[in-house]
């Protein structure tokens, strides 16, 4: 980065780490999956800690865990429809769906009954299933928002039942392993940061324990480092390396339900937590254990993404600051969009495209790059959505109002394209065109004055 962009991220981080007391952070942005900066302030025994000090991930722990079961998912061992019984029978929270536990709406109490999970050493699924025989579920499931670290703890449980191994062997070989991140661990190893509490009234530290989870560690347990921390941000926004496919990690990432209807700022998809500030959309999770705070966010649209750590119980706003580091890079070294250039298409779907019609409403369907169709309203804001090719004539929805809907070519006896028939919508290259099928006709004396 420029030296002015250094020098406004080093200080937007310095400003955190003084107003926020932590003993030290460690930051950094990341674009188009390499590490773009990053910074520390504050000391780690006695020295600056840098780019391989290992910090605890938190609650970015469930992301890796989400990413595993969306992979059980892709392999059809299971629907995120089915309930959990199907999965992990003999539970008290049986009809909440696998759907439900990624998105924090199962219904589920947020923390383990017992001692304080975070700060005990855990017990094994079965102590923590008798600890949920009774009034586990706080909420009817899918009713409302309600973050539930024990669900984390239940899909950790599903994971190893289907794997045949722990959660964390299968999150090592599936994720860790093909993306190459090697430093993070469910204990430190290596450099690594103490955990404190700062004092709210005086400038003193008292340490904090770092027991196992036992079988609520896939809610919190990992420690990780700026680099792979950066590795990780990369893939959530879109560089994969194989281990989902894009499709998939698109679902993760689109909203499944919001903590703040009124306003949607923030949110959640499946595993994902989601930000909306000032027109962007951002995509991550945050992260605390007794002693840490971590956070990671990117801007799928513009690849640009930013990461901290602090080895602080409270103090430093750790998301607002990620936000603020997407928001300085992006504002003082805009990313220069990609050079258009001419590309081969599939020239027999020059006929799909053009102007049609809604009703009288008119669409424009294009051709776009991955061979997909576009389809947008002319004017205005309305039903867009992007299709990729599903067989012969078919297209399946993506996003927007149509996603998960097929698209038909209705052709006439020459193979013109004569209509699109869209979750029983029906498109015409004329409004109501007499020639299509448009349900309940077309009056036959046509367009009129009154």
């Amino acid at each position: 980065m420029l030296p002015s962009t250094d020098f406004a991220l080093l200080r937007r981080l310095s400003l955190e780490q003084a107003n926020g007391r932590a003993p030290s952070m460690v930051a950094a942005v990341v674009r188009d999956g390499e590490i773009a900066w990053w910074g520390a302030r504050g000391t780690v025994d006695g020295a600056a800690p840098d780019d391989d000090t290992q910090y605890r991930l938190g609650s970015i722990t469930k992301t890796l865990v989400a990413t595993v079961v969306m992979r059980l998912r892709d392999e059809g061992r299971l629907d995120l429809n089915d309930p959990l019984d199907k999965h992990v029978p003999g539970t008290s929270f049986g009809a909440s769906t696998v759907g439900q536990l990624l998105s924090h709406t199962g219904g589920l109490t947020s923390e383990s009954p017992g001692s304080w999970w975070e700060r005990s050493e855990g017990g094994d699924w079965a102590a923590l299933q008798a600890s949920l025989a009774q009034d586990a579920v706080k909420n009817r499931p899918g009713s409302r928002f309600h973050y539930s670290n024990v669900g984390y703890g239940v899909l950790g449980e599903l994971i190893a039942r289907h794997r045949g191994t722990d959660w964390l062997t299968a999150v090592t070989r599936e994720v860790f392993e093909p993306l190459g991140m090697t430093r993070t661990s469910p204990h430190p190893r290596g450099r690594h940061a103490r955990g404190w509490a700062v004092h709210p009234f005086a400038d003193l530290l008292l340490p904090e324990p770092s027991p196992d989870a036992g079988a609520m560690a896939p809610a919190g347990q990992l420690w990780s480092t700026v680099r792979d921390l950066a590795r990780w941000t990369a893939f959530i926004g879109g560089d994969t390396a194989g281990v989902l496919n894009p499709d998939t990690l698109a679902e993760m990432r689109a909203v499944a339900t919001v903590d703040d209807a009124d306003t949607w700022t923030s949110g959640f998809g499946l595993g994902l937590q989601l930000v909306r500030h000032q027109g962007r959309r951002l995509a991550g999770h945050g992260g605390s254990m007794p002693g840490f705070l971590a956070g990671t966010l990117i801007d799928e649209s513009t690849g640009t993404g930013a990461l901290a750590f602090a080895n602080a119980t409270s103090g430093p706003a750790i998301m607002g600051l990620t936000v603020d580091l997407i928001s300085i890079a992006d504002e003082h070294e805009p990313n220069l969009p990609e050079q258009w250039r001419p590309s081969e298409v599939d020239r027999s779907l020059l006929t799909l495209t053009g102007l049609w019609h809604w009703g009288p409403t008119p669409y424009h369907l294009r051709l776009i790059p991955g061979g997909m169709l576009s389809l947008t309203p002319v004017s205005g804001t309305g039903r867009a959505s992007r299709f990729r090719p599903a067989g012969p004539d078919e297209w399946l929805g993506l996003d927007g109002y149509y996603a998960g809907e097929t698209l038909r070519v209705g052709r006439d006896s020459d193979g013109t394209p004569r209509h699109l028939d869209l979750a029983t919508f029906v498109f015409t290259r004329t409004p109501y065109d007499p020639a299509a099928p448009v349900p309940g006709g077309v009056d036959p004396y046509g367009w009129r004055t009154a």
